[in-house]
């Protein structure tokens, strides 16, 4: 495996490995993504092969502007244009039409998934590629997301590259909004917050159940165990350290006490979270206690990406 850095010539040797239909760890504004050329069977081969992945479970697909989202789009809706404008850089996917001459990314639907990615190396690889890559977080299936390169390297080692762009500043994936119907659907909370969307759109309808493990669906992060560290996690209204052997580790917020405390804002608690749960899989715990976050709008993403991760 070849760590590199995102100057020019790691971004030449990323784009030769991605042309020859394998696979590049890069990094975005949300987590490290397994990038490859999205319409490439033999590409995409790749990311389900190395990650594990399950064949239902579609692709996001990665673009450098919205030119080459609306190619990818049977039809651009009004809501797609708004969202688009208002936070294309950014970490929001949005679900639109498939375009029909094009063939599937991963799982079998007539919708695409597409993002524009906020960070300069993840731009300058579409920009130099000239591919949409679809790219899932660069971690086997069901595992925490990778936020920093080394974390990579622990999931997948076998990936032949990795850009190294330093740790990723959300830290948690992207919302993922459907727009394919007259009011804008929340598929997955992520690091955009809903009252920003609401802001732009006027309203979004929240999510229901969700389709079973191995249905079809439009979105990624919809599995019912996901984003889970090796150890046990477990949620706990109020943690009780009496008696707690050095096997179990604890994850609290500013207030409480534990082996790791993250902050009380729901954006910095998203951006250290994966972190936190690597340094304790590293310590060799075999069990986490996390404490529940406050049950409020602004901490869906964080609350969701808890409720996948203990799932037994």
């Amino acid at each position: 495996m070849r760590v590199v850095k995102p100057d020019a010539e790691g971004l030449r040797r990323a784009v030769e490995v991605l042309r020859a239909e394998s696979v590049v760890a890069f990094p975005t504004e949300t987590v490290y993504g397994l990038g490859a050329n999205a319409f490439s069977a033999k590409a995409v081969g790749e990311i389900y092969r190395l990650k594990n992945r399950p064949s239902w479970n579609p692709l996001i697909v990665h673009v450098a502007n919205v030119e080459a989202a609306r190619a990818l789009a049977e039809t651009w809706p009004g809501l797609a244009n708004e969202l688009a404008a208002q936070f294309w850089p950014g970490p929001l996917t949005l679900v639109l039409p498939r375009a029909r001459h094009l063939a599937g990314v991963g799982a079998s639907n007539d919708t695409i998934a597409i993002r524009i990615p906020a960070h300069e190396v993840a731009l300058q690889l579409l920009e130099a590629s000239g591919l949409p890559l679809a790219a899932p977080s660069a971690n086997r299936s069901e595992g925490i997301s990778p936020t920093t390169a080394d974390h990579v390297l622990r999931s997948l080692p076998d990936v032949p590259l990795v850009l190294d762009g330093g740790p990723a500043s959300w830290g948690i994936e992207s919302t993922v909004v459907d727009v394919t119907g007259e009011t804008a659907r929340l598929l997955r909370p992520g690091a955009l917050p809903l009252r920003e969307i609401r802001e732009a759109v006027g309203s979004i309808l929240l999510p229901d159940e969700g389709p079973a493990d191995g249905a079809a669906r439009s979105s990624p992060g919809m599995s019912r165990r996901h984003y889970a560290p090796r150890a046990a996690l477990v949620l706990v209204k109020e943690v009780d350290q009496t008696g707690l052997s050095d096997s179990v580790g604890v994850l609290t917020y500013e207030g409480f006490s534990g082996t790791e405390v993250l902050s009380a804002d729901p954006r910095e608690y998203a951006a250290d979270l994966y972190a936190a749960l690597h340094r304790l899989d590293d310590a060799g715990v075999a069990t986490i206690l996390v404490q529940e976050p406050p049950d409020t709008e602004d901490w869906l993403a964080v609350r969701d990406r808890l409720s996948r991760a203990a799932a037994k």
